[in-house]
């Protein structure tokens, strides 16, 4: 029972480290992290690979490829992370409600 307490433990401390190199990411157009956006769904890690289930604001939005190597370099600081995979999803759709309060007051949504 007490290493298993331990074991979630950890694992609880990684995801927190893991969603604040997260929150480090900033969306070069919208100039607010993508944590903060809601762009990120789920994180889970196998053998020190970090998956990163996340969507965008749009389909083909033209960063995609210069978010995915901000993650990954972001992620990689980690000693506990030796590659980072980003699995994009268009489900559940990204909408301004998924934004934290503070990202809605920085670009001016209120709703």
């Amino acid at each position: 029972m007490v290493d298993e307490m331990r074991k979630e433990s950890a694992v609880t401390d990684l995801q927190d480290r893991m969603l604040e190199q997260l929150s480090k990411v900033i969306d070069p157009e919208l100039r607010i992290n993508l944590v903060n956006l809601g762009l990120i769904y789920g994180l889970s890690m196998d053998d020190n690979v970090v998956t990163v289930t996340m969507t965008l604001t749009t389909m083909g939005c033209p960063i995609s490829a210069v978010l995915e190597q901000m993650i990954q370099s972001s992620l990689e600081k980690l000693p506990e992370v030796d590659e980072v995979k980003i699995n994009i999803v268009w489900e559940p759709a990204w909408s301004p409600e998924k934004m934290s309060q503070v990202a809605r007051m920085t670009l001016g949504y209120y709703n």
